[in-house]
């Protein structure tokens, strides 16, 4: 944020799916989705220093598996946003990485729209909320919502957002996958099993209809009533590509959560539990049973990228 120092710095959270469903594919290659986010307790911080040519670099648990090149989302925003201020991109990019990788919990977007952020602070950009999300439904689908955060309707590719009412905090045990998938492998596993002579028994009833009773459950509060409307039409493909998924999912049940689900094309699977108390519980329980690399609890609804004083140690 400390403009005076030539960095600014931005948070932005991890999101799950509570629903998600796919329609068919369209013309532009993309699929008509019917989704509602949810921004989650788990952040990234993305730091952007004035410097003398565009560099990226990451610290975190999983720094191996994020590109530092051109192709990193933040790196794309950066340059999209000195683009239409008609100014060189050259700034240091720095990312602390909590959310997972390829997981489907978008940290790749999260990044860009920390970087927006950021580097719109850093130039002192006069831009409005709504060009500032323009530019991140160029980037990418899930990049808009991590820029508003809370809880959100999200249409077309998911880029198109309808801020949903909600009360109250839904307690959360994350279980990270050891290993990736790529979101396009599962949206392609999704299609050949739609496309196999018993794809009807995979593709789920959610389409692109509107999740209004699980929006209702959500402006309730009532963790009870959102547990049984988890929908993900993403999950039959993530579990053919890693079947050991279902033994996730199975666990977390067991250990006492209300409901489990992949988080978007997954790996990562998220759990509802009734209370704080009762995810701590259950991250205990799934800890000792091998079946993640990592368990975490979280919190959400939560807002969206915000900005934050910058570590001077970064």
């Amino acid at each position: 944020m400390n403009a005076g120092l030539g960095a600014a710095t931005a948070r932005v959270p991890a999101k799950i799916n509570l629903h998600l469903g796919v329609g068919p594919l369209r013309e532009d290659g993309f699929h008509e989705l019917s989704t509602l986010f949810c921004a989650l307790s788990m952040y990234d911080d993305v730091t952007v220093r004035t410097a003398d040519e565009l560099s990226l670099t990451v610290r975190g648990e999983s720094r191996r598996q994020v590109p530092t090149d051109a192709s990193n989302l933040a790196a794309r925003a950066v340059v999209e946003l000195a683009a239409r201020a008609g100014r060189d991109p050259h700034v240091a990019i720095a990312i602390d990485k909590h959310i997972p990788v390829a997981g489907g919990m978008a940290g790749g977007s999260a990044d860009a729209a920390g970087a927006l952020l950021a580097a719109a602070r850093l130039w002192r950009l006069d831009l409005s909320r709504t060009e500032l999300l323009e530019i991140a439904a160029d980037l990418g689908s899930d990049v808009p919502f991590s820029l508003t955060g809370g809880a959100a309707l999200g249409t077309g590719r998911g880029e198109k957002l309808l801020p949903v009412l909600h009360r109250g905090d839904f307690h959360w045990v994350i279980a990270v996958s050891g290993s990736g998938l790529s979101t396009p492998s599962v949206y392609r596993e999704l299609d050949r099993l739609r496309d196999s002579r018993d794809g009807a028994e995979h593709s789920g009833d959610a389409g692109t209809r509107r999740p209004d009773e699980l929006m209702v459950a959500i402006a309730s509060g009532d963790v009870h009533a959102v547990a049984p409307l988890l929908h993900n039409d993403l999950q039959p493909a993530a579990l053919s590509l890693q079947p050991l998924l279902r033994r996730t999912l199975r666990a977390g049940r067991e250990a006492g959560a209300l409901a489990g689900i992949v988080s978007g094309s997954g790996p990562t699977c998220a759990f509802l539990c009734a209370t704080a108390d009762a995810a701590v519980e259950v991250a205990a329980e799934l800890s000792g049973s091998g079946v993640a690399k990592a368990v975490r609890t979280a919190s959400g609804p939560v807002a969206g990228a915000r900005l934050i004083p910058t570590d001077k140690n970064h």
